[in-house]
């Protein structure tokens, strides 16, 4: 009789959800989480009203419908079928093709001369006002979305699908798009978002600290991204961004960091680094260096299902 593993479907899916996200990347309509995206606005409209309690709720229902919707995909019986749905959940939850195929437009843009293109194109990357934007803030901005998205798109995503299959992978997305949707500070949201903002931290506490050790790895100077890592991960106002920007300015030998426009409003943001300030030339080394990141993050996570993989085996 053939041996077969109860982790075999996952491990086959992740792959196949990997490969497909490195063909295509993310559609350029009804992507599932902007679909889900609309779900929560129409339930926060609902729900909303300047309260904690009101936010706790909203993230509740969202975050365990995701669960169970990925329970549900992992309770199907045939191995095939649990294998693609695992696959359709892997890709649906990874950015790491589309993060650097941005970058890579931002570095054409950018070469090019051509200061409205890339302003245009920064709101694919973050969510500063880039209308006054020259092209070494540009040039800042794309490095250090390119640095924080490597964790939230592909190195946190992988983890918690290691650590929990398709219903990891779906939590951990809605949790961050949550975050990206009323996590940030404003007069609306200072309340109601604190619960998106606050499980974010936690499911991104560990994936940014691997993303910044893996960035250590993957530098031309490791020596000098792990010593700017340890030095100045801690500095930057969010518990987790600081690991991974700290860890990119140190490969890269630049100096991350400064004054931020979002909306009108102004936040100052700790230098991180000891070297010059990053220009044009550093946005296609930072897109190779957020590839190789995601490259190991991929194999880490492959390598650590199919070890789980291998210690359960069953007879069919």
């Amino acid at each position: 009789m053939a041996i077969w593993c109860s982790n075999g479907p996952r491990v086959a899916g992740i792959v196949a959800g990997l490969l497909i996200d490195a063909a295509v990347g993310d559609p350029r309509a009804g992507h599932p989480v902007a679909l889900f995206g609309r779900a929560a606005a129409a339930l926060e409209r609902r729900l909303y009203r300047d309260a904690r309690v009101n936010g706790v709720v909203h993230v509740a229902v969202c975050v365990g419908g995701a669960v169970a919707l990925g329970v549900a995909a992992e309770r199907v019986s045939h191995p095939v079928a649990r294998a693609a749905l695992t696959a359709a959940a892997t890709w649906a939850v990874l950015g790491g093709t589309t993060l650097a195929r941005e970058g890579e437009l931002m570095a054409e843009a950018l070469e090019d001369g051509d200061l409205e293109r890339a302003r245009e194109r920064l709101p694919h990357l973050c969510g500063r006002d880039p209308s006054s934007l020259e092209a070494p803030e540009l040039a800042r901005a794309t490095v250090e979305s390119l640095a924080e998205n490597t964790s939230d798109a592909v190195v946190a995503p992988l983890f918690w699908g290691a650590v929990a299959g398709v219903p990891g992978l779906l939590a951990y997305r809605v949790v961050n798009t949550l975050d990206a949707m009323v996590g940030h500070r404003s007069p609306r949201y200072e309340r109601f978002g604190w619960a998106a903002a606050r499980l974010d931290d936690v499911a991104n506490y560990v994936p940014a600290r691997i993303t910044g050790m893996l960035t250590v790895l993957a530098a031309p100077a490791p020596r000098r991204a792990l010593a700017v890592l340890v030095r100045d991960g801690h500095r930057h106002p969010s518990p987790n961004a600081g690991r991974c920007e700290a860890a990119f300015a140190g490969a890269l030998g630049v100096t991350l960091g400064g004054a931020n426009v979002y909306g009108g409003r102004i936040e100052h943001r700790p230098t991180m680094g000891d070297g010059r300030k990053p220009g044009v030339g550093d946005v296609r080394p930072a897109v190779r260096l957020a590839r190789m990141v995601g490259f190991a993050a991929s194999a880490l996570c492959v390598a650590a299902v199919a070890a789980r993989a291998s210690r359960k085996p069953f007879r069919t």
